[in-house]
């Protein structure tokens, strides 16, 4: 049986994922540099840490918010 710990670290590997993969679409990036602003930003540590329960929304919202807030990871 899995324990509840591992399906929050399942749904937050996921989360990101989604995340990253909408970066990527909405600023037509490769995987790559979108997966850089992710993980640069501040997003990514407050989701790692359960910040807010952040972790709970929609991961396009999440990415929009990241590029409309964080602009200066995309240079």
């Amino acid at each position: 049986m899995v324990d509840r710990k591992q399906i929050s670290v399942i749904y937050r590997q996921n989360l990101e994922n989604d995340i990253i993969k909408a970066i990527a679409d909405i600023k037509q990036l490769n995987l790559r540099k979108a997966f850089d602003i992710y993980y640069s930003s501040k997003l990514a540590g407050q989701i790692a840490n359960g910040s807010y329960g952040i972790e709970n929304l929609d991961a396009k919202y999440l990415a929009e918010d990241l590029l409309e807030n964080e602009p200066e990871l995309l240079q």
